[in-house]
């Protein structure tokens, strides 16, 4: 058409060596460590006789202390625990499963940090028969 003009953009600046890889610092990351892609049979460093005796009902009496929704703690961190803001102060506990009534002995660590999730250790979640990746509701007991 006559008379009109077509605006072209202006070209593209190619962009400088510090905001490439600022940007590749945003989007890209290292490979984990080799011992960050362990299974978790490789990271449970329990005893069959630990799990065995975890598994088993407590010998005292306890302390319904209240429910709390559990995921997976840090799962380098050996033996059965659970942190929870349900507790000042560690003591011993258990833990069960209303789902499958399984329960596994545990010790009760305070959960600082906030929230009203608990984090729970890898061999504690194998004993109640919880996938490593659900949110399951837990009774928590002391002992």
């Amino acid at each position: 058409m006559a008379g009109t003009t077509t605006e072209r953009p202006a070209p593209a600046t190619p962009a400088t060596a510090a905001q490439t890889a600022a940007a590749t610092a945003v989007t890209r990351a290292p490979a984990p460590r080799p011992a960050a892609r362990a299974t978790p049979a490789q990271l449970d460093t329990t005893t069959p006789e630990q799990r065995a005796a975890a598994a088993q009902a407590p010998a005292a009496a306890e302390t319904r202390l209240g429910t709390t929704i559990g995921s997976l703690g840090n799962p380098s961190e050996g033996g059965f625990w659970i942190r929870t803001p349900l507790v000042q102060t560690r003591a011993p506990g258990r833990i069960v499963n209303p789902a499958t009534g399984k329960s596994a002995q545990v010790e009760l660590i305070p959960l600082t940090s906030g929230g009203t999730g608990s984090q729970v250790s890898l061999p504690a979640l194998q004993l109640l028969g919880v996938p490593l990746t659900d949110l399951p509701t837990l009774e928590v007991y002391r002992l």
